[in-house]
């Protein structure tokens, strides 16, 4: 990977001192979390995607789950404590976020938003996710990724 490569995800991690790997693979458009672990090789258990939330409080929240599975919202609003939870809508992410649809990352986002991880995360010593850039993936443990967002475990799925 070029130096001009890297992400302001990876230049975020590289300042905590927070080790990882990153992994690309060429694609210019979103695509699915299953493409992305199928480019990757790598086990769509252990690749996790970044879905942003609002609260029928008006709170957003980030859950980062498995491309494999779909955010149970019930589960979600019981973890973030809310009545109702729902998705965001897509034209919402980029000015909330500063991430596109298909590069979204629990990291780096314009404002810390409470992050709740799926419990799953827990059965692998590392896990990928998106560096925030289409194309682009970071590889880390669980508890490396603790250094530099604060986040929860749950059942999410």
């Amino acid at each position: 990977m070029k130096k001009n490569d890297r992400t302001n995800v990876m230049r975020l991690l590289d300042s905590k001192k927070v080790t990882y790997r990153s992994h690309s693979y060429s694609h210019t458009d979103a695509v699915s979390g299953m493409e992305a672990a199928a480019m990757l090789n790598r086990n769509p258990q252990q690749v996790f995607k970044t879905l942003v939330t609002v609260g029928r409080s008006g709170r957003h929240y980030v859950f980062v789950i498995p491309v494999n599975q779909e955010l149970n919202l019930k589960k979600a609003a019981e973890a973030a404590g809310e009545k109702h939870i729902e998705m965001i809508k897509e034209k919402e992410l980029l000015p909330l976020t500063g991430y596109v649809h298909g590069g979204c990352s629990p990291v780096g986002m314009k404002k810390l938003f409470p992050t709740m991880i799926d419990q799953s995360c827990e059965n692998f010593d590392t896990i990928l996710f998106s560096a925030g850039k289409i194309g682009y993936q970071v590889e880390l443990p669980p508890a490396e990724l603790k250094k530099v967002i604060p986040f929860q475990t749950a059942d999410l799925v």
